[in-house]
C-alpha cells in the first residue's frame, strides 16, 4: 500500500489524538510539545524579530559613498575621455566606482591633443574596516569628489616653408637608391 500525503495527516492526527506528547500540524511536520505551548505567540515574535532586523538592515542601506570626478580645461568646451571612453565636454563631472589611475585624454580643435595619467588615492574612510562602516553602516551620505584643472596649449601650425621643407626630407627619405 502507497502513502501519500492525506494518509500521512490521517495517521498523525491519530497518533495526536492518543494523546501523545508529539503531535503533527497540518502539513505532517512533527511538533514538540515546547513547539504547542510557544503556539503562535513564538511565531509572532520571531517575525517581528525578523522584520525588525531587515527593517534595519534597510535603513542601514541607504548609507553610502558617492564618487565623483571633475574636469575643467582652459579653454572651456573641449572633450573629455577618461580611460577611452567619452565622457563629455569640459567643464564636466562623472561618478567613477574605483580608485587608481586613470587615462585622460582632452582635445579641442586649435590646441594640442593632451594625454596624461592621473590617479586617484582613496581617504581614509575607504579603507578596511572603515569602508565597511561608511558604505553599509553608515546612515548618512559621503561625497567623495575629485577635482583637476588643465591648461592646453595652443597648436602651432608650421609656417608654409616650414611645410615644404619638410616634404621634401620625406621625399628625400622615400626615395629609393634606383631612383638616382
Amino acid at each position: 500500500m502507497m502513502y501519500n500525503k492525506k494518509h500521512r495527516v490521517a495517521w498523525a492526527n491519530s497518533f495526536a489524538r492518543v494523546g501523545s506528547s508529539m503531535s503533527t500540524d497540518a502539513t505532517g511536520g512533527r511538533r514538540t510539545a515546547r513547539d504547542k505551548a510557544v503556539g503562535s505567540r513564538g511565531r509572532s515574535w520571531i517575525t517581528l524579530t525578523t522584520v525588525t532586523a531587515l527593517v534595519v538592515v534597510g535603513v542601514a542601506g541607504l548609507g553610502c559613498v558617492r564618487r565623483t570626478i571633475q574636469l575643467t580645461t582652459e579653454p572651456n568646451n573641449a572633450l573629455v575621455f577618461l580611460n577611452d571612453q567619452e565622457i563629455g565636454r569640459s567643464e564636466v563631472s562623472t561618478d567613477f566606482l574605483w580608485y587608481g589611475d586613470y587615462d585622460v585624454v582632452i582635445r579641442k580643435e586649435g590646441y594640442k591633443t593632451l594625454k596624461t595619467n592621473w590617479k586617484l588615492t582613496r581617504p581614509w574612510y575607504q579603507y578596511v574596516p572603515f569602508d565597511f562602516i561608511t558604505e553599509v553602516l553608515w546612515a548618512g551620505r559621503i561625497h567623495d569628489v575629485h577635482v583637476r584643472h588643465f591648461e592646453l596649449e595652443e597648436q602651432q601650425l608650421p609656417t608654409e616653408e616650414e611645410l615644404i621643407e619638410r616634404a621634401e626630407q620625406t621625399r628625400a627619405q622615400t626615395r629609393s637608391p634606383s631612383d638616382g
